[in-house]
This record gives C-alpha cells, structure tokens and sequence, in this order.
C-alpha cells in the first residue's frame, strides 16, 4: 500500500525542516571560520589615527595576509591591548625586526636615520616616552605610532609597548562606514 496524503506532507516538512537546519549549519560554521581566519569587523574609537582614520569608522581586518607575508611599514594593524580584555588598537608599524628606533627632536630615527617616508604623522612629536632612548626590536619586534602623534597611546607609552608578530590580529584592509568613505585603506 501507498502513503497517505498526511505522510507524504509530514514527511516533506521534516525534509525541509532538516534542509533548513543543515543551510543554518553551514552559513554558522562559515561565519565563524571567516571571523576567525579571515575578517573581522572592529570599529575605531578615539582620534589617534586622524586624519587617516576617523572616531566612529567601521572597519574589516585582514587576519590572513600576515599568514603569507610578513607587515611592512606603515601597514596599519590591529591588536589587543594587554590591559584590558575585548579592547583593540589601531596603529601604524613604524619599526620592523632588527631595526633600533628612536624619537628625537620630535621626529623618528630607524638606525640612527631620520624616517623622511614618515607621511603620515600630523605633527611632531612633543614626547618621546620610551622610545627617548634607541630600542633594538628583536626577530618579531615591531614599533608602532598612531598617525595622531601627539595624541595617541602606542609604542613610546610602556602600556602598549613594543609588540610581537604573535600580538598582531591583522591588518586593517577596508572602511565600510560610514558611506561616503567605503574603500581599501592605503596604508603607503
């Protein structure tokens, strides 16, 4: 004997059912192999990267690309800050591995060179904190400033410090609001 007409539309809508919790599955378990591996949204507070980045901006961070080649100065990253949980930072790598960096008369020296690429600051430097002195970055050191020198908490502040490859959660790669600003950030 057949099916009645009441199995036949049970057994459908469970099918359906079933199809429809597999499609949640997937686009959950996608989502998070994105947020993990690849992009992560994040927002910019404060006024330390003007006139590059703005309070309120919205943006992606690339957690791939430092998989298959290593920052590059002036890359504009994004990290934990060590001293309080969920809270990020957006800065500039001024300093690679291997380089001694110092601040003098306001301005950045990599191996006792005055840094002349060094566009993107607003102004100089009133204060040099740590980096008053030369620092040696080490085989996965970095050195960052924030594009608003003066106004800014990064590498010379011993709260943020000097960062390591591992402390690197990406690189910020696209501002996506607000809209009259959407597109890939240039970082040189």
């Amino acid at each position: 004997m057949g099916k009645t007409k009441k199995e036949k539309k049970s057994h459908s809508v469970a099918y359906e059912l079933f199809g429809w919790l597999v499609y949640i599955a997937i686009i959950v378990g996608l989502t998070w192999l994105i947020i993990t591996f690849v992009g992560q949204r994040t927002s910019v507070s404060g006024h330390s990267m003007e006139t590059t980045l703005q309070d309120g901006d919205q943006l992606i961070v690339d957690k791939i690309s430092y998989r298959f080649r290593d920052p590059k100065r002036y890359d504009i990253i994004v990290f934990p800050y060590q001293y309080e949980e969920n809270v990020y930072y957006i800065k500039r790598i001024i300093g690679l591995p291997g380089e001694t960096v110092q601040v003098k008369d306001g301005y950045v020296y990599i191996n006792g060179e005055k840094l002349e690429s060094d566009i993107y600051g607003k102004e100089v430097m009133q204060s040099a904190g740590i980096a008053a002195e030369p620092i040696t970055l080490g085989d996965d050191e970095y050195f960052v400033l924030g594009d608003n020198r003066n106004n800014s908490s990064d590498s010379r502040d011993p709260s943020v410090g000097i960062l390591k490859r591992k402390d690197l959660l990406g690189r910020a790669w696209v501002r996506i609001y607000p809209f009259d600003k959407v597109g890939v950030i240039r970082h040189e």
